[in-house]
């Protein structure tokens, strides 16, 4: 994604006329969880002014140039702005938040992802399995199509050829529920990924998983970028908001 991020950070590349991460946003807020907490690193400055300075001017209105003032965008967001320092790894960047986070449970996701996700339902999920196996964090698993077509060979013959196929395993794909006590497991003087903290509480047996059996697409590559603006011209199926 070089030839994005080299002008901006990753959340902000546009998924049409709004960056992916306005459009994560959007997911969550349509099953009415409105209050975020942005980690802000690298070009961090960017997400801050496109909240304050440019998400108000996407919509149509007037101004009086004797008194000039932007209108509030459609949105009802509540956003925490959090300096997390240029070279922090992403658990290091959770323990940042730390003090602004003051119930029990809380959400978290990458800043690169899309789901037709019900929330509702993947926190349900959490707190069922808290309830049950007093699980410290439950992650959204789906099954990925392979991005190659896969042959199976038999005797130097090949015996069918599987044009990307929907592979067996399952992925983290974010939308993360967890409990407070996920920053026991977590040192800031060992700045490590948020994945190395899962596998941590995956260790102790407190690590839950809720399946997601529909639409999820992340934007790592330029071809992601490609593709998934095409999906957002013909069919967004991530977009499960109204407005």
């Amino acid at each position: 994604m070089s030839e994005k991020t080299r002008e901006m950070p990753k959340p902000l590349i546009e998924l049409g006329e709004y960056p992916i991460l306005w459009h994560i946003m959007k997911i969550y807020s349509s099953f009415n969880y409105n209050r975020f907490l942005l980690t802000l690193g690298y070009k961090g400055e960017m997400i801050v002014d496109y909240f304050i300075n440019r998400l108000p001017t996407l919509q149509n209105f007037s101004i009086n140039m004797s008194n000039i003032q932007v209108p509030k965008p459609k949105e009802n967001w509540d956003i925490q702005f959090v300096q997390t320092g240029l070279d922090s790894r992403t658990a290091k960047r959770l323990h940042f938040c730390k003090e602004y986070i003051s119930s029990d449970q809380f959400m978290i996701t990458y800043g690169d992802g899309v789901a037709n996700i019900n929330i509702n339902e993947l926190v349900r999920t959490h707190r069922a399995l808290k309830k049950k196996q007093d699980v410290v964090a439950t992650i959204t698993v789906t099954r990925p199509y392979s991005k190659y077509g896969i042959v199976k060979i038999e005797d130097d013959l090949v015996k069918s050829f599987s044009e990307k196929p929907l592979l067996n395993e399952y992925v983290n794909v974010g939308f993360i529920v967890v409990e407070k006590e996920i920053f026991d497991y977590i040192d800031p003087s060992n700045d490590v990924m948020f994945e190395e903290t899962l596998e941590d509480v995956a260790n102790d047996g407190k690590l839950g998983c809720y399946k997601h059996d529909g639409f999820w697409h992340a934007m790592d590559t330029y071809k992601d970028y490609i593709d998934m603006n095409e999906m957002w011209r013909c069919d967004p199926k991530w977009k499960i908001w109204t407005d």
